[in-house]
């Protein structure tokens, strides 16, 4: 399955644990052009060979090794050639140009991503989605009456943050209902969502181990430090020593494979969140990103950034929002 397959195609996460068993069954001795080196010689890769696997990785995903990262990737790629019991980084290289190797090209590429999450991760950032955004986003709306709330996280990694997305809009719906009935009947038991709101919220990575994670929506004590209790009793349940989101909200956040590279998107959002994804791209590819999340938004729909990500010299289609430490970026209508 390759890393740049379409987020066009629907996938379903356990078909990939199939074809990784059926396409790594491909005979490494058809790559290898020396006998295998022992496990204790390190292989030096060429300068030649580097740029081949670099340029590879920057076509497939975007990502972006430049000298103050070489390190990581080497790292990495002799990990894999290791694995792949490979004798050189050509052979490495042919393989993951070839058609067994697209699941090993994958497996490249979850092994360069950092998949370092959280819940609740960057509260100003958060409270301004919850309180001004989300605020402005549900007057908006019902003044036009469309009842249909979208969110796009990409880069989910292990799904902490869409959960986090999720609990927040339940809750700022549940407020703001109370503030603003409306004529319709609540149904008995009362649902997460007040009727006629429809939440959709989609998250995705290019990384598939951490998309089965995020899918199965369980985690121990260790990542729970930033959950206060309120949000502990309201959307989970203690299984053990683990705690797993309720169905409910469970049923609200869909997880899907995407690649940002391409360009088949999630399209009408009101809110992106692509948080501390751009950090991987160069200044160009970065252009072509936010060029994109800006056709992906709804008119007047919002981006969130990594705290430590701009969009400064890379778009004129934002205005930036911020309060309280928070900052996000707000799609601007261009004419023509």
């Amino acid at each position: 399955m390759n890393c740049s397959r379409t987020g066009s195609e629907k996938i379903r996460l356990e078909d990939f644990r199939t074809e990784v068993v059926r396409t790594e069954s491909f005979r490494t001795e058809d790559f290898r052009t020396e006998p295998m080196a022992t496990s204790s010689v390190q292989i030096q890769i060429s300068e030649p060979e580097y740029k081949l696997l670099q340029t590879l990785v920057y076509q497939e995903c975007g990502m972006y090794f430049d000298e103050r990262r070489a390190h990581f990737l080497q790292d990495r790629l002799q990990r894999r050639l290791k694995i792949c019991g490979l004798d050189t980084f050509y052979a490495y290289y042919r393989l993951l140009t070839s058609h067994q190797g697209r699941a090993e090209l994958s497996a490249l590429v979850e092994n360069l991503t950092v998949n370092e999450t959280s819940f609740f991760r960057n509260k100003p950032q958060l409270e301004l989605f919850q309180k001004t955004v989300l605020e402005e986003l549900l007057k908006r709306k019902q003044e036009r009456r469309d009842w249909n709330l979208r969110f796009w996280c990409a880069g989910c990694s292990t799904g902490q943050e869409p959960y986090t997305l999720a609990m927040q809009v339940c809750d700022a719906l549940a407020y703001y209902y109370l503030r603003n009935p409306l004529p319709f009947e609540m149904p008995t038991p009362k649902p997460l969502i007040p009727p006629p709101w429809k939440v959709e919220i989609l998250a995705s990575d290019i990384n598939y181990s951490v998309l089965r994670t995020a899918q199965e929506g369980t985690y121990p004590e260790s990542h729970m430090e930033s959950v206060d209790y309120a949000f502990r009793l309201r959307y989970f349940d203690k299984v053990g020593e683990r705690y797993a989101i309720k169905r409910g909200l469970k049923d609200l956040v869909h997880f899907d494979f995407h690649n940002l590279k391409t360009e088949f998107l999630p399209q009408r959002n009101d809110v992106i969140f692509c948080r501390n994804v751009m950090i991987y791209f160069d200044e160009a590819e970065q252009k072509r990103l936010v060029e994109k999340l800006y056709r992906c938004l709804n008119p007047e729909g919002f981006l969130f950034i990594g705290h430590a990500e701009s969009l400064f010299g890379l778009s004129d289609k934002y205005k930036m929002v911020h309060q309280n430490n928070g900052t996000a970026y707000q799609r601007i209508e261009v004419a023509g």
